[in-house]
């Protein structure tokens, strides 16, 4: 992977991480307000769900961030957005909804990116010294 493609995908994994780790230190320190909020929005089970949400959010955005294990992470950020986006954007009648929709597809479209194409040169998954090639693959 040549020096541009790499400093690209860390540019790409700085910006998409940055989303998940604001959004899970947020619920994290304001656990009972979205606990409500998921409540609201019909959900059972929401101090499980919320305590799944927060671990995906920060284990996956450190992940794809750090670019250690970037696939893994970018996986577990897309299987989290599928639910959350149906969930939580469904409803176009109410204002943003519609944007919102489309900006987790977009990041949807990023994540699957970094599934493609691994953390690049600048990752710790690069540096690992397990056989592993530059962009995560055994």
């Amino acid at each position: 992977m040549d020096r541009l493609s790499s400093v690209g995908l860390l540019v790409s994994r700085v910006f998409l991480s940055g989303i998940f780790l604001y959004s899970g230190a947020g619920k994290l320190f304001a656990f009972a307000q979205t606990q409500a909020y998921m409540a609201k929005m019909g959900m059972h089970m929401t101090g499980l769900f919320l305590v799944f949400a927060i671990l995906f959010e920060l284990a996956g955005g450190l992940s794809v961030l750090l670019g250690y294990y970037p696939r893994l992470g970018a996986l577990a950020l897309i299987l989290f957005l599928v639910p959350t986006t149906l969930v939580f954007h469904r409803d176009f009648s109410v204002a943003g909804q519609a944007a919102h929709f489309a900006k987790n597809l977009a990041i949807m479209g990023g994540l699957f990116a970094i599934v493609g194409a691994g953390g690049g040169e600048f990752s710790l998954g690069s540096r690992r010294k397990t056989g592993d090639d530059k962009n995560g693959r055994p």
